[in-house]
């Protein structure tokens, strides 16, 4: 077994050391978070903090980890006789992002079950992560049905694995532990908020910080147990600090001034549910706990709302997550002179615990008036008030690059989804052939069986009853007669949107609306767990603005910077998006692609720019890739190139309202890749 890294060899990173060190004083936290750029030392912190945790008393021979002192009533190998526990260290048990539902929660012998009547589990990941560590690295990326299961673990305590009517039970308490980089996609709401803290980690700019990080590094790696070595004192003090901790925890005091802060600071900064206030509540008794005090602080509280918030108050992935430090300072005063004041509360109708600092009068968090530009803010630019049809607006210039403009407030969009049956990544965009769904027939398992069809097992095995010999009840089943099902749920598509910076789309009220619609079919794939990427086209060229990437927050601020102006190249953003397709075709052969063009359909500037946009138009349909036309062309006159566009790319045009999911044509409409216009 290798050595770890010292967790107090650790340079700087002082938040995520507080956030580890809390849970493993107070297990009730709830986990943290640990959100960064790569080579942060992320995964290093989360490996060495096993080394603190204090050892656990567990029944002999039990594998689910139960304690001697109050086993599992429900536990598989029980239950158990009364006999003295054995020691051992807590485990930190990582979870693969690619591990399969079995790895996971573990395997029952179907085959056992049925003709023998015997519940033969294998336990998995969770069992083994019980009153443990649970560590789930890139943990943004881990398939949404693995987040489902591991979402009822952590919230019921204990893991239940069913098949086909027979099931398992058995406690999974554990420290939830993740890392991800926030650049490689964001986090399911839900999963979200079951983490107690989070942390933000970055690179330190200190040049003597990055050289002593360096110098460690390196010594750890020419001997790692010499390097450990030379800090055992320092481990051996932080452990039993730890441990102290643990001792004095039951003994704090969580007055009742204290829980009036909490709830204050929740309600100001309008968090969802109450989950914030508990945890929050636990965090304050284990920083005071850790200083060695008795009693709860003000300053514990101000601690805990930094751990604890920036997360939850996120309501969309285009949200950066944070806390506006003087409004907490501004509440956390105002709750601590309503104390004071007793129990006839305060008369001035005026701040309610939420301050001043544009957390009130109903604004969602964090929105600051930056999406949707105020009407008539542009004083006497107001070009939003005339028709945008034609090429260019009087008075302005296709060369003149024109400054970035706002989005429009994104709005809920109907689904456009891949044609036929895919057998890419889950997701909730297209059909597919998937682990989970609906029950759409029965196969010859080819592995170990996973999903038992019970009525195709029991009609392979009832003609051969009479020759197997039975003689009693029960069905005698062999291994040949198992059936596997086969089912069919829906798949994330790899999204790429080729947007048209160019000047005729630069009238600000249009340009506006257009990246509204973006930002709209941006959130649309964070949802539905595509990947998404952003080709731009304008003047001369296109550009990959976003290579592929689960990331849709990076693609909206890409979007958010994009300036127009110039001419309308369409056919290289085409040809540029078919280079992208290209290449992720062979990383990536299961996901399917959706090429969502947003444009008014004009191409200017070079020979034959019509004739050439439709040939990289054709080249997309000969290809069968499934692709939809956002028909940007607005005012009274059409010419309808969206239209004419999408015909050669094979696929339909829809214009801005119909985009909407309110749209009164219609709640969904499929993308097709065989010549259906709109």
């Amino acid at each position: 077994m290798s050595t770890p890294y010292p967790f107090t060899a650790i340079v700087g990173q002082d938040d995520l050391r507080l956030g580890l060190l809390l849970n493993a004083v107070s297990p009730a936290v709830g986990g943290v978070l640990v959100r960064g750029e790569k080579g942060t030392a992320k995964s290093t912190a989360v490996r060495a903090l096993a080394a603190l945790m204090p050892e656990v008393s567990v029944v002999p021979g039990c594998r689910f980890s139960c304690d001697p002192a109050s086993p599992d009533q429900a536990c598989p190998d029980g239950p158990h006789a009364e006999a003295a526990g054995v020691s051992r260290a807590a485990r930190t048990v990582e979870l693969p992002v690619g591990a399969s539902e079995d790895r996971l929660v573990g395997a029952l012998d179907i085959e056992r079950a049925l003709s023998e009547g015997v519940k033969a589990f294998e336990p998995g990941l969770l069992a083994d992560a019980h009153r443990g560590i649970l560590y789930v690295d890139e943990v943004n990326l881990l398939h949404d049905h693995l987040v489902d299961l591991l979402l009822d673990a952590a919230a019921m305590g204990a893991s239940y694995v069913e098949r086909e009517g027979v099931s398992v039970r058995h406690a999974a308490r554990f420290l939830l532990v993740g890392t991800m980089n926030p650049e490689e996609g964001e986090l399911r709401p839900q999963l979200l908020d079951r983490f107690g803290l989070t942390v933000e980690v970055a690179a330190s700019r200190d040049t003597d910080e990055r050289v002593e990080v360096v110098r460690r590094r390196l010594a750890y790696d020419d001997d790692p147990e010499g390097f450990a070595a030379r800090w055992a004192e320092e481990e051996t003090a932080l452990r039993e600090r730890i441990a102290a901790a643990r001792a004095l925890l039951p003994r704090v005091v969580l007055g009742d001034g204290v829980l009036r802060q909490i709830a204050a600071t929740c309600a100001a900064f309008e968090v969802d549910g109450m989950r914030a206030d508990i945890v929050m509540a636990r965090t304050t008794t284990a920083l005071a706990a850790w200083a060695g005090r008795e009693e709860v602080t003000a300053d514990d509280v101000r601690q805990a709302a930094l751990l604890a918030l920036p997360h939850r108050r996120r309501r969309n992935p285009f949200d950066a997550p944070g806390l506006d430090e003087d409004k907490l300072d501004q509440t956390l005063d105002e709750a601590a002179g309503d104390e004071g004041q007793g129990d006839d509360g305060d008369p001035d109708p005026g701040p309610d615990g939420g301050g001043d600092g544009g957390g009130g009068g109903g604004v969602p968090p964090q929105a600051d008036g930056d999406r949707t530009p105020p009407q008539g803010s542009e004083g006497d630019d107001t070009p939003s008030q005339a028709p945008d049809s034609a090429p260019d607006a009087p008075g302005r210039s296709a060369g003149a690059e024109q400054q970035p403009v706002a989005a429009a407030e994104p709005f809920r969009t109907k689904m456009l989804s891949v044609p036929g049956l895919g057998e890419g990544a889950a997701g909730r965009r297209s059909r597919a052939r998937t682990a989970h769904g609906r029950t759409t027939g029965a196969v010859r398992p080819q592995g170990a069986l996973t999903k038992l069809h019970l009525s195709a097992t029991v009609q392979a095995a009832a003609p051969h009853q009479r020759a197997r010999g039975r003689s009693g009840r029960g069905l005698v089943v062999r291994r040949d007669d198992l059936r596997q099902a086969t089912r069919e749920g829906r798949e994330g598509n790899l999204v790429l949107f080729v947007v048209d910076a160019s000047g005729s789309m630069a009238a600000r009220q249009r340009m506006s609306a257009v990246k509204g619609a973006v930002l709209s079919l941006l959130l649309d794939a964070y949802q539905r767990r595509d990947k998404v990427g952003l080709v731009t086209f304008r003047g001369k060229e296109a550009e990959v603005a976003l290579p592929p990437t689960s990331s849709v927050d990076a693609a909206a601020a890409r979007l958010e910077s994009l300036p127009t102006g110039g001419r309308t190249p369409l056919a290289a953003g085409l040809l540029k998006a078919h280079d992208v397709l290209r290449v992720e075709r062979l990383r990536d052969p299961s996901r399917r692609p959706l090429l969502v063009v947003v444009t008014d359909g004009r191409a200017t500037g070079g020979p034959e720019p019509v004739a050439l946009a439709g040939r990289a138009a054709r080249l997309h349909q000969a290809e069968g890739t499934a692709s939809v036309v956002v028909d940007c062309e607005s005012g009274y006159v059409r010419l309808g190139l969206a239209g004419e566009l999408a015909r050669e790319l094979g696929g339909t045009a829809v214009t801005l309202d119909e985009l909407r999911a309110d749209s009164i044509a219609g709640l969904v409409k499929d993308v097709t890749a065989a010549g259906r216009a709109a």
